[in-house]
């Protein structure tokens, strides 16, 4: 059987506050003709589908568009729920889906396989939706093997693995968990992933997930091996610039009549590449620079000492598709031990006052002789206004 592994596909998300839909719609498109190439029996989505719980009406359309494509390549196709997805939303309609379509958002179901044969007997699929465990411990008063109350993310998933295990004793041949969670052993990318850990202690251990012949994970934005049988396929669209060197793709997943036969990684295409420009503004806006990356999303950093005028405004004149800018000096002055309240006490002059302002807003940096010159003017005029009152 050959299966395909995809998450995290956040419908409905915005990049800067611009819309992804139509880049969505056109990577999974090419994920669709990827199922169709390589004779995909069964596509699996491990999570976060959407990224709201109460996703639109155009992301409902593009769902729906999407597993209705995949259908007619003549696989099957099994969904979960996320911790950004709606359980009750994604699954409302699933008695409505076409035969062959799975929608698994139900905890209570998470024991009970998706059985698909092929011809070297039965593959069961075990689909585990995203578990708070504030709301699901009603499900399981009794508590873990150990009967302890369900309260952190790693025991409540080592209670729905002990499930799928139990499950895997009723129903003999191989299997596959779907799950979305974060598991030990993986980075997540600084402030994309909504922290589903409290202090470290929902990392769900590696051993959790024994049994199956593959366990599917979403949640992690990247591309994650934790084992050979325990993986990670990423979102098939960057929604960061931290995710801008990490891969696309999804996992192409071979079993065979003993198990995982080989795991395969299929890259998929990027509609706007990613790129973060360093260095002075006029460095950045280079015509090299702007030659390389006009068409591409821009996160410019620029290092003069001070603040530019307009950074935003002359950068877009040459990238359009800049979404984000930030300044970092590249040196930032030493700044006197001498407190900024103390530095105003002991200021005389209201140029004085405004110099030290300045040095504390911008790292250090006084005003430049220019600045000094406005900075008279500007006085100069003032005091001339008090004096014909």
């Amino acid at each position: 059987m050959r299966i395909l592994h995809t998450s995290d596909w956040h419908i409905g998300r915005t990049f800067h506050g611009n819309s992804t839909m139509d880049a969505l719609a056109e990577v999974l498109g090419a994920l669709t003709e990827q199922v169709r190439e390589n004779a995909v029996d069964v596509v699996v989505v491990a999570g976060d589908v959407f990224d709201s719980a109460t996703p639109s009406g155009a992301a409902y359309t593009l769902l729906g568009d999407a597993l209705v494509s995949l259908h007619e390549t003549g696989a099957r196709v099994i969904v979960t729920s996320g911790n950004h997805d709606s359980a009750a939303r994604l699954g409302f309609q699933a008695r409505l889906l076409r035969d062959g379509i799975h929608v698994l958002t139900d905890p209570l179901a998470v024991g009970v396989p998706v059985t698909i044969a092929d011809a070297e007997g039965p593959v069961h699929f075990f689909g585990i939706p995203y578990l708070e465990p504030a709301i699901v411990r009603q499900h399981w008063p009794e508590g873990d093997s150990s009967g302890r109350q369900l309260r952190t993310q790693a025991q409540t998933m080592a209670h729905a693995m002990d499930l799928v295990r139990a499950g895997m004793r009723e129903h003999e041949g191989r299997s596959m968990a779907i799950a979305h969670c974060f598991a030990a052993g993986v980075d997540a990318t600084v402030g994309l992933e909504r922290e589903v850990r409290q202090g470290g202690l929902d990392v769900v251990p590696l051993s959790v997930f024994d049994g199956p012949d593959y366990v599917a994970l979403g949640h992690i934005h990247g591309r994650q091996q934790i084992s050979e049988r325990v993986r990670y396929a990423g979102a098939p669209l960057h929604y960061s610039f931290g995710e801008q060197d990490k891969p696309r793709g999804s996992w192409l997943v071979d079993l065979d009549a003993d198990g995982l036969a080989a795991v395969e990684w299929l890259d998929l295409p990027v509609p706007r590449r990613l790129v973060t420009l360093t260095g002075s503004l006029e460095e950045i806006l280079a015509a090299d620079n702007v030659a390389a990356h006009a068409d591409d999303w821009v996160c410019a950093i620029y290092t003069d000492a001070v603040p530019q005028s307009e950074p935003m405004r002359r950068l877009r004149e040459s990238y359009p598709h800049c979404a984000m800018v930030q300044h970092q000096p590249a040196a930032v002055a030493e700044v006197e031990e001498k407190s900024y309240v103390q530095r105003l006490r002991s200021a005389v002059t209201d140029a004085d006052r405004i110099e030290a302002f300045l040095e504390h807003v911008r790292a250090g940096h006084g005003p430049t002789e220019v600045e000094h010159e406005l900075i008279r003017a500007v006085l100069d005029e003032r005091v001339r206004a008090e004096a014909l009152v």
